[in-house]
């Protein structure tokens, strides 16, 4: 079962409103570039088509994603627990460098926070899932096997 937060599911939303909202535009694009004539060098034509077919298998990817994922409800999630929304400080047991962590369910793509996002479905977040504050998890990473301490829940 794939869990997201409140949040998550607005931001999705969102998202997929906006796609939608830009088809027609794309359309215009495509039948400007149509006009022009011939479509075997239309480079205009291509990438719109290109750009569209992009967005339309986005949009099927976010419809799904919001049809299949449960919602956390967070009254019911212990404060002492890392769950989907929980940010967590963990502490590298190989070079006790010390990192602020978020688990989420999508990963925004933003690399403006303080904290580094790391996905429910991923190693890590597999690894984090239901842990407490002093449990030590393994995670198997490409690079190898990391060990990380939950030093704190934010």
């Amino acid at each position: 079962m794939d869990f997201i937060t409140a949040e998550e599911r607005q931001q999705l939303g969102e998202k997929l409103e906006s796609l939608k909202g830009n088809r027609p535009v794309l359309s215009k694009r495509i039948a400007e570039a149509r006009a022009l004539g011939d479509l075997k060098e239309n480079a205009d034509y291509h990438a719109a088509r290109e750009e569209q077919g992009l967005e339309e298998a986005e949009i099927r990817r976010l419809e799904q994603r919001l049809k299949d994922a449960q919602v956390a409800d967070e009254s019911d999630i212990p404060d002492d627990m890392v769950f989907i929304g929980t940010i967590v400080r963990l502490r590298d047991m190989d070079d006790e460098s010390v990192d602020l962590y978020k688990l989420v369910g999508e990963a925004s793509g933003s690399f403006d926070a303080d904290e580094i996002e790391v996905t429910a479905g991923s190693p890590m977040g597999e690894a984090l899932m239901k842990t407490r504050v002093g449990d030590v998890v393994k995670v198997d990473l490409p690079r190898g096997t990391k060990r990380f301490e939950v030093m704190e829940i934010c």
